[in-house]
């Protein structure tokens, strides 16, 4: 039982200072410095390993979230911010740079675009939090190595053309997967929002009922 004049100890998923958290941290910081490097530098092959080294730490925190026993609130929202911003920023750039078709650019950032939005909508409706999909997350994964790889492909290497090729190869299933994952959405959000509203529901009728009568 909690005395009286104490908060409630904090539970372990309202953690902060995690492994996890600080590698999704550290990931966010590293996107000024792909800019950098592409812009202020013009090294595409710089900014290219660097972005496959943001991308492929993608399920590092999730990971050892999961292993350490680490799962927190602020993880489950730190990381989908993380992956929005890493496509926005990093999909906008190489665009700017012209290295990758603008068709596939254009394609994914409406696709995150969608996806930010209805998170929100369904967020300020009240729905339960919709947990990411192994097809979003294989969409995202692919997607992640296609535009170093356009990036690559345009830098001043001999693998060059294995870049581009690579980039192609990964390009049309992500895609397929990720518009894919995006209707499955659908009806997930149609779900979390009936259970948001139930779980509103359920808390009014119990704290009705605990509360105390106002008859004299």
């Amino acid at each position: 039982m909690v005395e009286a004049g104490h908060s409630a100890p904090m539970s372990d998923e309202d953690r902060i200072l995690t492994i996890p958290n600080a590698i999704t941290l550290v990931r966010l910081l590293l996107l000024p410095v792909f800019v950098y490097l592409l812009f202020g530098q013009d090294d595409r092959f710089a900014a290219g390993w660097l972005l496959v080294g943001i991308g492929s730490t993608d399920w590092v925190d999730g990971y050892l979230a999961r292993r350490l026993n680490q799962v927190s609130n602020v993880g489950k929202i730190l990381d989908p911010v993380a992956d929005r911003l890493l496509f926005f920023v990093g999909v906008g750039s190489i665009l700017i740079d012209g290295s990758v078709p603008t068709w596939i650019a254009i394609l994914v950032l409406v696709r995150e675009v969608s996806i930010a939005v209805a998170t929100l909508a369904l967020a300020a409706a009240g729905a339960r939090r919709i947990d990411v999909t192994w097809i979003g997350k294989t969409a995202t994964f692919l997607l992640m190595g296609v535009f170093p790889g356009f990036l690559l492909s345009q830098s001043d290497t001999s693998f060059a053309d294995v870049y581009g090729f690579l980039a192609w190869a990964a390009a049309i299933p992500g895609l397929v997967l990720s518009y894919y994952s995006l209707a499955l959405y659908v009806p997930l959000g149609r779900t979390a929002l009936a259970e948001g509203r139930a779980d509103r529901a359920a808390l009014a009728a119990e704290a009705a009922r605990t509360s105390p009568s106002t008859d004299g």
